[in-house]
């Protein structure tokens, strides 16, 4: 797709534009994340991705901490900004008004918890914030709900069971519940790397979704509940 017809698809007067603008910061918001941590593992002699954490590359013994702690900023801003376009998009679509809140309250604890936990880098006490994130394993739950009876979501919707699925095994395998042990002292950074990319980037393809499926309801003569 060339940029002037993206351009075209976003001009002022589209339908339901303001929602996809919204949904397009949603997709933008994992791509933002993943190259901010990219670049802070460039940017960090010697880190180890098998024993450190995430959050060290913000912290004080980080060469350029900015680099991680700015793209957190963002991405968590731009998550909390892509729940409003979540939850208007369900009701866009016709589904239920309280399970689009409940999404969109969902990526806004996401955006305050990691905004927060950006200001307050580790080994801060506050930057426990952080953990506000993982309320998103619940969002595609409610995301589902909402799309309850919406006709053209079937793949949407199976692919959100399964994001699901896998994220309750993540959060149960480095939460020690199930198969102790499997995570350890040598490994626990690969298994942060692979939870983090799973509950973030699903955001991203579903925002992507939604945001196709409304463009192309705002080519029918269908009036419009709002823009």
């Amino acid at each position: 797709m060339r940029l002037s017809d993206l351009a075209e698809q976003f001009a002022p007067g589209q339908r339901f534009r303001r929602r996809r603008i919204l949904l397009a910061i949603g997709v933008a918001a994992p791509i933002v994340a993943f190259l901010s941590v990219v670049t802070a593992v460039l940017a960090y002699p010697g880190f180890n991705n098998a024993t450190q954490f995430l959050s060290e590359l913000g912290g004080a013994t980080a060469r350029f901490p900015l680099i991680f702690n700015g793209g957190v900023m963002i991405s968590g801003a731009a998550a909390g900004v892509a729940g409003v376009g979540f939850g208007l998009a369900v009701v866009a679509l016709g589904g239920s008004r309280i399970a689009a809140g409940l999404v969109t309250l969902c990526f806004g604890l996401a955006g305050v918890g990691l905004v927060i936990s950006s200001l307050f880098v580790w080994p801060n006490p506050i930057h426990l914030f952080v953990n506000l994130g993982l309320g998103i394993i619940l969002a595609p739950l409610f995301l589902i709900w909402g799309l309850n009876g919406v006709p053209g979501m079937g793949r949407l919707k199976l692919f959100l069971i399964g994001v699901s699925m896998v994220m309750l095994a993540l959060a149960l395998i480095t939460n020690h519940r199930v198969l102790y042990g499997i995570v350890n002292p040598d490994n626990v950074g690969w298994w942060e790397r692979g939870f983090a990319i799973v509950l973030v980037g699903w955001t991203g393809i579903a925002a992507w979704v939604l945001e196709r499926r409304l463009y192309r309801l705002a080519q029918t003569n269908v009036a419009p509940e709002c823009d």
